[in-house]
């Protein structure tokens, strides 16, 4: 049985890569949702809160739908 170190490290970094720009992105999501709050209790309508918000959770379940492909195909 011979492994093939490159490619598991390659997939170890953009598996690691993944994570954090997922984890990110999440955060910035979270972060939107909470400004958006915070503009509300203000009086104002906190679109752009909630517009950022949705963009990012959208990119997060994108990635991890086609994460959940490369898996199943």
């Amino acid at each position: 049985m011979k492994i093939d170190w490159a490619a598991l490290g390659s997939v170890f970094v953009i598996a690691l890569v993944a994570v954090a720009v997922v984890t990110g992105l999440f955060a910035v999501g979270v972060r939107g949702l909470a400004a958006r709050t915070v503009a509300r209790e203000g009086g104002g309508t906190g679109t752009a809160g909630l517009t950022r918000a949705l963009v990012c959770f959208a990119v997060c379940a994108a990635v991890v739908v086609y994460g959940v492909y490369l898996i199943v195909a």
